[in-house]
């Protein structure tokens, strides 16, 4: 499918979600270009966009920043069908008023093309009568709208308000362009920072046997690793994934998807996959230090053992020290990941240091808008010089995008 999408982005916090938009628009054949409000660059930068898409980002109707001083003209009669995702009340009730007074609600304006809308926002502003009263207005204006569906909201409340998934919008998306004559993109394409990269992720936990039913584990979810995966994939990477045991669905466009089950595994993994070539290597999986010294063959049972039981355990390989370093090349960036509790930037440093790493990104999952699973995170990134970045406390599939930006920034002296 061919076709030109202008997915414009509104200041709610499913604006991450348009990342994963943007990429699902592109991999079924259209082309993507974005615009922003100001709200929605609190929520996720335009370089994030930029990378997607290879275009730059219309943010500013004053020809600052990305934006040209026409942006709001040419990128409307650019498009063959306008996305808005997410659209929070306050772009519903501008566009059914039309008001034009920034980027995103000029070029709706200006755009004669069908316009597609995600509503996303808390469930009383949904049900309220003004945005009811608004978005039967634009109903009868022949805009079509997709959802809002019913899950967790922003709030903390489980109700109706949330953006449809990706995967439904894109669907609305398909629907409605297969209606209307669409056009081939002729503009050249920019190149992604992260565009053809090779990059390694690992993720989740390992499992160290005891007996064939019983191992010694950890609580590493894999929630980090496998965000910045995706982040890597939406952001055009050649992405290896070797994850240990979750359950969770493997990010769309991977390269490779390696599954393993200890720490044994999870070293030869990363040295086969070093050995094929990569310019970053993601540590983010969270290795078992010890495994028992011996795995029994048959279950242990609790009456053999009696009132006590020790287990003897040894260490596992230490793959960033011991294996890395021989299968690494020159110019592979390795970045670590330091899961501690207390002074985490110096336990951060001492680690870069003793392993000789680019760049370590310290986390206490104790902390205050931290934790394991799918909750909000927050990282501190290091490199020899010290801390380069704090981040916000943001849900992990934005925290991952973030941080492959402050990465490149990094790699390039750009700072924070």
């Amino acid at each position: 499918m061919q076709g030109r999408v202008l997915l414009m982005i509104t200041g709610g916090i499913a604006a991450y979600k348009a990342c994963f938009l943007a990429r699902l628009l592109q991999q079924a054949g259209f082309s993507v270009r974005c615009a922003m409000t100001d709200a929605a660059q609190k929520f996720v930068g335009p370089v994030t966009l930029r990378a997607l898409t290879g275009q730059p980002v219309a943010t500013d109707l004053w020809g600052e920043g990305q934006s040209e001083a026409l942006d709001h003209v040419e990128y409307a009669l650019w498009a063959d069908l306008v996305v808005v995702a997410p659209a929070t009340a306050n772009f519903v009730a501008k566009a059914a008023h039309g008001i034009a007074d920034d980027m995103v609600s000029t070029l709706l304006l200006a755009s004669p093309c069908p316009v597609l809308v995600a509503p996303a926002m808390n469930d009383n502003m949904w049900r309220h009568p003004a945005t009811q009263a608004n978005c039967a207005t634009l109903r009868e204006r022949g805009v079509h709208l997709v959802g809002p569906g019913s899950g967790w909201l922003a709030c903390g409340t489980v109700d109706e308000g949330r953006m449809s998934e990706p995967e439904e919008i894109l669907q609305a998306v398909k629907d409605l362009a297969a209606t209307i004559e669409l056009r081939p993109d002729e503009t050249p394409s920019l190149s992604g920072p992260w565009a053809g990269r090779r990059v390694i992720v690992t993720a989740g936990p390992t499992q160290e046997a005891i007996d064939p039913v019983r191992a010694v584990v950890n609580r590493s979810s894999g929630a980090m690793g496998y965000a910045l995966a995706a982040a890597a994939c939406a952001a055009g990477a050649e992405v290896t994934l070797i994850s240990g045991p979750v359950d969770r669905l493997a990010p769309r466009g991977l390269k490779q998807h390696l599954k393993v089950g200890n720490a044994q595994e999870m070293a030869e993994a990363v040295a086969a996959s070093l050995d094929g070539g990569c310019d970053w290597l993601l540590m983010a999986a969270a290795v078992a230090d010890f495994r028992p010294a011996t795995a029994a063959d048959a279950k242990l049972k609790k009456n053999e053992l009696g009132e006590t039981w020790r287990l003897d355990l040894v260490r596992n390989p230490d793959i960033l020290k011991e294996i890395v370093p021989d299968h690494r090349s020159d110019d592979t960036v390795v970045v670590g990941f330091a899961l501690e509790t207390g002074d985490v930037v110096n336990a951060a440093q001492a680690k870069l240091q003793e392993k000789k790493l680019d760049f370590v990104l310290a986390n206490d999952p104790t902390q205050a808008g931290s934790g394991f699973g799918d909750t909000a995170h927050q990282v501190t990134l290091v490199d020899p010089d010290g801390v380069v970045w704090e981040s916000e406390s943001l849900p992990k599939p934005l925290l991952a995008v973030h941080i492959l930006d402050r990465l490149e920034a990094a790699r390039h002296g750009a700072g924070a």
